[in-house]
């Protein structure tokens, strides 16, 4: 479980939530509003007042490297430092089982990351992400570059991770997505609410 108690980013009043395991918090509110530099304090990106627990431990009792492992940030424009998807994707079972669920065989791990659209590049950095098994997921948008039949198959992985006992933490524009995904809702602004129909399909 991830607990966040009195969390302050930004221009907004301290932030208190909790996120059970296997289930998601949607986190809503205008542009600029702050979720990203919510998702990126919690991460442990950028810095903040306030206290980060997961399962109990609080986030200063961790190392950067092991909180950032235990705890993914997938941001809304990912980062490639290498050349190839096959040096930030190893080609192990698992990884090949990861890229099939969201649209690619083993052949992608070869390509040259400037030949991969914005879309690619974006469920790709969802395989690096999810190959770690971290608790608790933090995306921001996942889907936001991706033609339906990709965020389908997207939504589906999400909901993976949630029967898998991951907590998730999105931020997405698509209402329609927030309502077939998320438990509960953070409205930045405004207070924690849940759905009418929680996970129902739109």
């Amino acid at each position: 479980m991830l607990r966040v108690d009195q969390l302050r980013v930004g221009g907004l009043p301290p932030l208190s939530f909790t996120v059970p395991d296997g289930e998601c918090l949607a986190v809503e509110g205008p542009s600029g509003s702050g979720k990203t530099r919510l998702l990126r304090a919690i991460a442990d990106l950028d810095p903040a007042d306030g206290h980060v627990f997961l399962d109990g431990a609080e986030r200063q009792e961790m190392g950067a490297p092991q909180w950032r492992s235990r705890v993914g940030y997938l941001q809304a424009e990912p980062g490639w430092w290498a050349d190839t998807v096959g040096e930030h994707i190893a080609g192990t079972p698992k990884s090949e089982r990861l890229l099939t669920a969201v649209g690619f065989d083993a052949s992608v791990l070869a390509r040259t990351i400037p030949t991969l659209s914005t879309g690619e590049r974006q469920r790709l950095a969802l395989v690096r992400l999810l190959i770690n098994e971290p608790a608790v997921l933090l995306l921001d948008e996942p889907t936001s570059a991706l033609d339906a039949k990709a965020a389908a198959l997207v939504e589906e992985l999400m909901r993976f991770q949630l029967l898998a006992g991951r907590a998730v933490l999105l931020v997405s524009h698509n209402p329609n997505q927030i309502e077939r995904l998320a438990h509960a809702r953070l409205l930045l602004g405004g207070e924690r609410r849940t759905p009418t129909q929680p996970g129902a399909a739109a």
